[in-house]
């Protein structure tokens, strides 16, 4: 190499190798060995992806908790995610709660999110529908996509809060407006009770951009017995263009399910 080396700082770091994912990887590890916690947090997600360095979940695991304990939001979020999925650890979804929960202390809308998923479930910590709402909102008002969808879930089934089909529309709204494939998918189907069906296939075009392939499955499922006929040809749409990419979607449900069905997939996390 030629030239000036650069600073070791994380914003030098992250621009000078941000083309190179090798080479990226190599100067997040000096920064990291220096003590950065953006770099320790950084390396964690490459290790973790195996991204310009060979995928290693344990490692990435243990620079997470370092730069948790040096106060990393993200790599506490991350810790969270390790602990509850399995990723270079055993499942501890107890000490995933934890994690999370000192995420959210720190403002992090992830941490908000993935803590409420586990208080609306009840797992690893008991359940408190109430309390996971409350989180829901705090990383709504920070703009999290996915959180606006559940706030909506939540007033839709009166999880905590007496049903309010109006409030519901305006979360789904925002999600589909911020980009959330399944806030865009549950404001279609208000939209599809309302007649709106134009509008609807509209806005599930758009959550065909982002969604994946297992949640498309579902939409067609769900699409190919409604009574519209738009709705049905999207199904089809969809299944075409899948066919080409991957193995054919299995074959539909023979249950007249109706759109509406599709309100109880939008929100899955």
């Amino acid at each position: 190499m030629t030239g000036r080396h650069p600073s070791l700082g994380t914003d030098s770091l992250l621009r000078y190798g941000l083309e190179d994912p090798r080479r990226l990887a190599r100067f997040l590890l000096q920064g990291a060995e220096r003590g950065l916690p953006e770099a320790q947090a950084r390396l964690g997600q490459i290790l973790l992806d195996g991204n310009g360095i060979q995928r290693d979940q344990a490692l990435a695991l243990r620079w997470f908790r370092i730069a948790a304990h040096h106060g990393h939001a993200d790599a506490m979020n991350m810790v969270g995610r390790c602990l509850e999925n399995g990723w270079g650890t055993a499942v501890d979804l107890a000490a995933a709660a934890r994690a999370y929960a000192q995420a959210a202390q720190l403002g992090l809308d992830w941490g908000f999110y993935n803590y409420a998923n586990l208080l609306a479930q009840g797992r690893g910590v008991p359940r408190d529908r109430a309390a996971a709402l409350e989180l829901y909102r705090q990383a709504a008002r920070q703009g999290h996509a996915k959180s606006m969808n559940l706030v909506g879930r939540f007033y839709e089934e009166g999880w905590g809060v007496p049903v309010d089909l109006e409030e519901a529309a305006r979360w789904y709204l925002s999600a589909a407006q911020a980009g959330d494939f399944r806030g865009q998918c549950s404001h279609a189907a208000l939209l599809t009770r309302q007649g709106r069906v134009d509008e609807a296939v509209s806005w599930l075009r758009q959550a065909m951009r982002t969604a994946t392939p297992g949640f498309l499955q579902k939409i067609a499922e769900a699409l190919a017995v409604s009574d519209s006929e738009p709705l049905r040809a999207l199904a089809a749409e969809i299944n075409s263009r899948y066919a080409r990419m991957q193995e054919p979607l299995p074959a539909m449900s023979s249950g007249k399910e109706g759109f509406s069905s599709l309100l109880s997939l939008c929100p899955a996390t």
